[in-house]
């Protein structure tokens, strides 16, 4: 046998957010060049749509080196750890194999294996699929996992870590790990490794196969039988079928004296004399696009010239209905740049019939020209829903914190950066509340803490690492106290964080202004398999200490709060009713059959809704069938409204508004001001105070006398606790005038406050205490506050720390609502979960009065992973979830009518139909259950 060693190389985690550096590979031919159309349309023809594809090889070649270790160790490195080979006929009582194999022993860290550089061997944008025989040995009990993945090293002496795959395995056993990865760019280095079971247990390997499977643009693999809707995608001819969008355009074999040249194939097109942002490279594709399919585009572009080395590329679509009616669809954007080209992918959907259909490149500063490789568009095929997510002893309230009474000292925590850990005594030794509503009765706190000195920047904390700990899509909750030391100049944000590969991911913030101890929380989950997970705790100034306490992270079971929630239900959304029969009808007498069934539940749920929703029928249908109440997402805005001074666009309104009054559903108006600056239309961020004061004014009789009587709830301001663009240039007075002046224009709608990441704890800016504060601010100078509105764009929601935010800001008697609700994830049935935790915890709270989706129909939604259902209008496990509750909230009884001629039951608020059937004959008829206390008597006469 051989064997071999090996030192340690640096750390794998890096905190490093900066942008990555590409690798430009060069080609010292001279480019030819054609001249495009300028400013125009060249017509289309169906019959000049090539594709071009590259010919493989059908037997694929592996590219790692002495995959089947043959020749011992050659072309693999040992990564801080020894290995040695096992021959075909050596005896090992771990395993057995017909070949030699590889084994990985004194591993100190779970994440030390074997590696091979592979980085002149791969490709960007080639899907290559990975397949290992793998196996285990030594001091094991059970399985343990073993892990591919990539080390991408960057010029700019950034690291990132691509998970491949991960594979249980266990002693006595080979096993195959598979996987597939596609690169989307060119790193400097590229190292494949295996790495993945705990530590001082030996990984085994007998082969390891790397073999490319296809071209790919990002996720989106073209193949020869493809439909791609663009003609000439590849500039194989010319510029045929291309135009210039205001400036001209060229075809090019190279650029950069050679620098430059086609990533694939032998051409790209090239703009000139770009006077605009919106001047660029289009093509028509009007009768080649279908309404109501989703559609997905890839295209690979860069930039040049202008002394611009980074830039925003999009690609839009420019629609036109018959009515002539304009459509700007933004469809994908990429921070494109000089040195590389960089890939774009994105969808689309048209919801109405158009009579014209462009599409094109945009975006760059005047001067710097777009290059364009290719472009694909072609219809998206349907993506298979995500099984639930298979989750093995999650260990619901456990705390994968280490150490965290601190009864080890400061054992396995460490100092990020070159601040000092001590522990002290005096912490609470209760655990804070939004934790012991999750956790219940719990034994009390050590008393002890961390006590964080010598800090000399804002991130230096306390920090442990937590890798091994996390299983994806769990939903954690984090809990703690904190408190700073003296010497603060003002109040300070402390921040529990996670450091996921290199990426921050928030777990909660606290706003802290004394000595006291603070509670601290927040939710967070991961849904891609990481490499290195980093928790740390940071924040104050440097200089100012920092003390942590009790910290908790643990996975959350959300359902089994369920039950307090249906009680709670029961309770403020029921009443109870008294049917009394009165009449003569022998027919009807004591012991006749009713049956009473719940047509729809009062209570307001809502959603979002946009102009362009409503060309589409199956948008429609399902926005009438499910909501009784709708609020505008862009066409109420200012900056909708009034583009440019005194041109008004009230007609997409006007339209909506149409349809909700033709379908009995009340409007919430969303939004008069919005009070964060980048949302201000640039001509009114250019007025002077006076002429500001004049146009807010105006603004105010415009729309208030235009839907006077019409709309029930205007959000006023929107997100002042976020932004303070007219305080800030009209003075203190103006949030609190706004109100009053709404109010006297029209006295009839509730006027709302309206913010984010209340309700989260992810926010110290927005905490319920800060909300709590503005609004009491506001009514001490007038303002007719009627409502609080929550968005709640949320991630990963846990009951009590939502139901904590609405029982602090309930103490103002005010009526809150969700006003934007929406919930994210890459699996429908965790995006289910998060839906059914607000929509229960919201219709469990007495104080909240409605709720608005912030939408429901994929492509049309403000976050990606949110929708219900799906673009071409199949309903997804989300969206089923919505509709079963909407069900679970709906009443039903049956019985007979007692000797007193009644007949009593319990039920939601709503609409009722009641069926009286007697001997020969049937009544129905139809009665309403509205909020109150005492019991309902409702009189049926016979």
């Amino acid at each position: 046998m051989s064997r071999g060693s090996t030192c340690c190389f640096p750390t794998r985690f890096s905190n490093t957010h900066s942008k990555h550096k590409h690798f430009q590979k060069s080609r010292s031919t001279m480019g030819k060049e054609k001249t495009g159309t300028s400013n125009g349309n060249t017509s289309n023809s169906a019959s000049g749509s090539k594709t071009m594809t590259k010919t493989r090889s059908s037997t694929a070649t592996n590219i790692i080196q002495n995959h089947d270790f043959s020749q011992g160790l050659n072309s693999w490195h040992l990564n801080c750890c020894d290995g040695f080979i096992i021959s075909p006929d050596t005896h090992c009582d771990a395993t057995s194999a017909k070949t030699a194999y590889a084994v990985i022993a004194n591993r100190k860290e779970s994440w030390q294996g074997l590696e091979q550089d592979i980085t002149t061997r791969v490709s960007p944008f080639l899907t290559y699929t990975v397949t290992a025989v793998v196996g285990v040995s030594g001091n094991i009990q059970g399985s343990s996992e073993v892990q591919a993945t990539l080390k991408l090293e960057y010029p700019d002496s950034t690291t990132s870590y691509l998970f491949i795959q991960r594979t249980p395995a266990s002693r006595g056993k080979w096993e195959k790990l598979e996987g597939k990865f596609c690169l989307q760019n060119k790193p400097k280095r590229v190292v494949f490794y295996l790495e993945g079971p705990s530590a001082g247990v030996d990984l085994l390997i007998e082969s390891v196969a790397i073999c490319c499977e296809s071209e790919c643009i990002s996720t989106v693999c073209i193949t020869a039988g493809d439909q791609n809707i663009i003609l000439n995608p590849r500039f194989e001819d010319g510029l045929n079928n291309w135009a210039g969008r205001g400036c001209k355009i060229l075809l090019k074999e190279s650029m950069g004296d050679g620098k430059i040249v086609p990533l694939t194939g032998k051409y790209f097109a090239a703009t000139a004399e770009r006077t605009q942002t919106w001047n660029g490279i289009q093509q028509e594709i009007t009768g080649r696009v279908q309404r109501k399919l989703v559609y997905e585009v890839a295209a690979v572009v860069r930039i040049f010239g202008n002394k611009v080395s980074t830039s925003d590329v999009r690609i839009t679509l420019w629609v036109q209905a018959s009515d002539l009616r304009e459509q700007y669809i933004g469809v994908t954007n990429v921070q494109a740049t000089d040195k590389d080209w960089a890939q774009m992918q994105g969808k689309f959907l048209l919801n109405g019939k158009p009579s014209r259909v462009i599409i094109y490149f945009e975006g760059p500063p005047a001067g710097t020209d777009i290059l364009v490789n290719s472009l694909v568009v072609k219809h998206a095929s349907k993506v298979p829903p995500s099984p639930p997510p298979a989750i093995e002893n999650p260990a619901y309230g456990v705390n994968i914190i280490e150490n965290s009474s601190l009864n080890d000292g400061t054992k396995v925590w460490f100092p990020l950066g070159n601040c000092k850990l001590s522990v002290e005594t005096g912490s609470p030794h209760i655990l804070p509340p939004m934790a012991r509503d999750s956790l219940g009765a719990h034994e009390p706190l050590s008393g002890r803490y961390i006590l964080v000195t010598n800090r000399t920047q804002n991130w230096m904390g306390p920090a442990q690492m937590i890798t091994d700990k996390i299983k994806l899509f769990l939903t954690y909750q984090v809990s703690g106290w904190v408190r700073i030391g003296p010497g603060a100049s003002g109040p300070q944000n402390v921040n529990v964080a996670l450091g996921v590969d290199g990426q921050w991911v928030n777990g909660g913030q606290v706003e802290t202004s004394d000595d006291r101890w603070h509670e601290i929380g927040g939710s967070f989950r991961i849904e891609k398999q990481p490499s290195k997970v980093l928790v740390y705790i940071q924040g104050p100034a440097p200089g100012v200490d920092l003390m942590v306490a009790g910290l908790q992270i643990f996975p959350v079971d959300r359902k089994a709060r369920f039950k307090y929630l249906k009680k709670e239900t029961d309770k403020i959304r029921k009443r109870d009713v008294i049917l009394k029969f009165s009449g003569s009808g022998s027919d009807y007498s004591f012991g006749t059959l009713v049956k009473i069934t719940q047509t729809q539940n009062s209570f307001p749920l809502g959603s979002c809704v946009n102009r362009t929703n409503i060309d589409n029928e199956d948008f429609v249908d399902f926005f009438v069938k499910n909501f009784n109440w709708a609020v505008f997402g862009n066409e109420l805005k200012w900056y909708w409204t009034e583009p440019q001074q005194g041109k008004f666009n009230y007609k997409d309104a006007d339209e909506l508004l149409d349809l909700c009054k033709a379908h009995n559903m009340e409007v919430r108006g969303h939004c008069i001001f919005w009070e964060v600056e980048y949302t201000v239309q640039p001509w009114v961020r250019a007025l002077n105070k006076t002429d500001l004061m004049t146009a807010v004014q105006n603004r105010l009789t415009g729309l208030l006398t235009r839907y006077k009587g019409q709309l029930r709830h205007y959000d006023v301001n929107n997100e002042m606790l976020h932004g303070s663009f007219y305080q800030g240039r009209l003075g203190p007075d103006i949030r609190a005038n706004m109100f009053k002046m709404a109010h006297q224009l029209d006295p009839s709608p509730l006027l709302f406050v309206n913010d984010y990441h209340i309700e989260d704890g992810d926010d110290a800016r927005s905490s319920p205490e800060k909300y709590v504060d503005q609004i009491l601010g506001l009514q001490e100078q007038g303002a007719p506050v009627g409502g609080i509105g929550i968005q709640a764009h949320i991630d990963s929601p846990v009951g009590p720390i939502v139901a904590s935010a609405l029982d602090k800001l309930g103490i103002l008697g005010l009526p809150i609502w969700f006003t934007e609700l929406d919930v994210s994830s890459i699996n429908e049935y965790v995006r289910a979960d998060d839906l059914e935790v607000m929509l229960r915890e919201g219709f469990a709270h007495p104080a909240i009065d409605g709720i608005m989706l912030w939408g429901f129909w994929e492509l049309f939604m403000s976050r990606e992973n949110s929708h219900l259902v799906n673009a071409e209008g199949d309903v997804n496990e989300a969206g089923k979830r919505l509709l079963h509750l909407k069900k679970e909230w709906l009443s039903r009884a049956h019985g007979h009518v007692d000797e007193q001629g009644e007949f009593r039951f319990r039920g939601f608020h709503g609409t009722y139909d009641l069926e009286i059937v007697g001997p020969s004959t049937k009544v129905s008829k139809t009665f309403i259950v509205d909020k109150g206390d005492d019991p309902l008597v409702i009189s049926v006469d016979l």
